[in-house]
């Protein structure tokens, strides 16, 4: 068998790779012997692995290829398939209230090989719905980076809030653009009044 490696699939986004094997009396046919593709992947018999990944991380299967031959010549394969997220967003520090001010910190992770242009937001919009920018930062956010931090806080006057924390990471070259939002559960409640 020819095929020992995989590419990484990014989280909901196409991925399409055939299976290569050296020999065999044609046509070879492919299938799944044990463990598991990512969910939303398809092995086809024609030995190509296709389909949008909808959860990340690392999955571990078998694969057999067999040929046409009288008698069949089969082999097996173990294949490692990882499925990043190309960017992720998650809390460093939640957002808490210190009397008038909202503060907190988001952490952001480029899991591509490929540098992005980075733009983060975050905004806090009270109950008539006026917007105040808590955090805005633009950089190149280099590819491998992990858990990058940027901290964000603002000052509010008395009120209930929803915080929405937009980030979306642009690879111009590539014609590329990811999109990832956060958000608490709950309202902020800032009880203090200027």
């Amino acid at each position: 068998m020819r095929t020992v490696t995989l590419p990484r699939g990014r989280l909901r986004q196409t991925y399409s790779f055939a299976l290569q094997a050296d020999g065999g009396v044609l046509p070879l046919k492919w299938t799944l012997v044990s463990g598991d593709l990512p969910p939303g992947m398809q092995l086809f018999s024609d030995g190509v692995l296709r389909g949008a990944p909808t959860q990340a991380g690392e999955f571990s299967f078998v694969v057999s290829v067999r040929d046409n031959g009288k008698p069949p010549v089969e082999r097996s394969q173990p294949l490692t398939l990882k499925v990043i997220t190309p960017l992720l967003v998650e809390w460093s520090r939640p957002p808490k209230v210190i009397g008038q001010r909202v503060e907190g910190a988001i952490k952001v992770t480029n899991g591509t090989d490929e540098d992005f242009d980075l733009t983060a937001v975050i905004v806090a919009v009270n109950e008539i719905g006026r917007a105040t920018a808590l955090g805005y930062q633009h950089f190149k956010l280099k590819k491998n980076v992990s858990e990058y931090e940027i901290p964000f806080g603002e000052n509010l006057p008395f009120g209930a809030y929803d915080l929405n924390v937009d980030v979306v990471g642009e690879v111009p070259e590539a014609n590329e653009i990811y999109r990832a939002r956060l958000a608490p559960t709950e309202k902020i409640q800032v009880t203090q009044g200027p």
